[in-house]
């Protein structure tokens, strides 16, 4: 018989360019076996680019499954045949127009573990050159920028409320320093 939490089968149920839709067989500490539904995908990455004068830049979009505003570091999925800091570097450029003369990576978590394999890479962009956005045809991206106070007054509020942005600020907050 199986170990316990062994995978007995998998099936790709559906994906997409970003992600996949994946049913598992697996085996129960009881040695029953059970289905686990998750997405699996590359990783992802979020950027907290960082101005000269200690202010930062967030997007501000429209986020579809909550029918409301966001306001999010950049941030998007790994894309096949690039580096995480690849990865990050062409976000920041594409949702913010800033070229970052220098990224380090902060950290690292998982957005939701019972959902998802997916691991979200964290870094701080400094040295930024102000270029133009280059927006997916999805996308609708305004850039604002804040202080460190904003932030936490935008946080306490809710108006910063999305999961990967408020974890990419604890990890700056708490590890960075």
């Amino acid at each position: 018989m199986f170990n316990k939490f062994e995978k007995v089968s998998e099936v790709i149920v559906d994906k997409n360019p970003y992600w996949e839709y994946i049913v598992e067989d697996y085996v129960l500490p009881n040695k029953k076996i059970a289905k686990y539904y998750y997405v699996h995908t590359l990783g992802s990455i979020m950027i907290i680019p960082m101005l000269e004068d200690n202010r930062f830049i967030l997007t501000k979009q429209y986020r579809y499954l909550n029918k409301r505003e966001s306001l999010e570091f950049p941030g998007g999925g790994v894309k096949k045949g690039f580096t995480i800091e690849e990865s990050a570097l062409n976000e920041l450029i594409e949702e913010t127009g800033y070229k970052a003369g220098e990224i380090k990576k902060i950290g690292h978590f998982n957005p939701c573990n019972g959902l998802t394999d997916e691991i979200c890479n964290v870094f701080i962009a400094s040295n930024l050159e102000k270029f133009k956005q280059k927006l997916d045809e999805s996308e609708e991206i305004s850039v604002c920028i804040f202080s460190y106070d904003e932030i936490i007054d935008n946080i306490k509020s809710g108006t910063i409320w999305d999961g990967m942005t408020l974890a990419s600020w604890s990890l700056f907050t708490y590890c960075s320093i």
